[in-house]
């Protein structure tokens, strides 16, 4: 049983001490250390000693807590804010562009939460596949978002290819947010959104398909 309790404890704690909030929080500050150093010198170039020395924690407790620096960064993966977005907090029923904008701006203000992060997991993606597959699967949930909203905002009587115009948009956010994040210009996005609109808008419905149903 001693034995138990000195394998599942971590380095230089007894049975009596790491409660679970000492352990989370010794997680979150080598996380928080590992995600600054990572952003600052690169994965490749970061040892754990460096993020332990930074985190202020012995660096046993950084392979008690992560078995490979892997897995370090695959925990930051899991920190990206969700860009999960009700259609109904952003749609102007009838008005496709101000729907977009609106929709734009909840994204954009998720990313400002996150822009340490965010820059350290789109400098990665090259050569992570844990990175890359998780922010496939965040644009693959944006261009989702991007298509509810069309389909709520539409004017009725029109449609046009919403796949095609939620993909497009998506990748516009995601040039954004991965080279562009540092430009306060929303001009060309704007430009970008009223051309998507614009052409949804004038292209009348056509029962299933690539539009909305009459």
């Amino acid at each position: 049983m001693a034995e138990a309790i000195e394998r599942d404890s971590p380095p230089g704690a007894g049975a009596e001490d790491g409660s679970v909030d000492e352990h989370a929080s010794t997680r979150e500050r080598i996380l928080v250390a590992a995600g600054e150093l990572f952003a600052r010198r690169g994965f490749d170039a970061t040892p754990t000693s460096r993020i332990a020395e930074h985190a202020d924690v012995p660096k046993g407790l950084i392979h008690y807590y992560f078995r490979r620096k892997q897995d370090l960064l695959a925990a930051l993966v899991e920190r990206l804010p969700e860009e999960r977005v009700d259609p109904e907090g952003v749609v102007v029923h009838g008005d496709v562009s101000a729907s977009l904008c609106g929709l734009v701006r909840h994204l954009d203000a998720g990313l400002d939460s996150s822009l340490l992060l965010s820059h350290l997991l789109w400098r990665e993606a090259d050569t992570h596949s844990a990175v890359r597959e998780a922010l496939q699967a965040r644009f693959e949930r944006v261009v989702d978002q991007i298509r509810r909203v069309i389909e709520v905002a539409l004017p009725a009587g029109t449609g046009g290819d919403i796949d095609t115009a939620a993909l497009l948009l998506a990748r516009a956010v995601h040039h954004r947010h991965s080279v562009a994040r540092h430009t306060d210009d929303d001009s060309e996005l704007q430009r970008e959104v009223g051309f998507i609109a614009q052409a949804l808008e004038c292209v009348p419905a056509r029962g299933h398909g690539t539009g909305r149903a009459s």
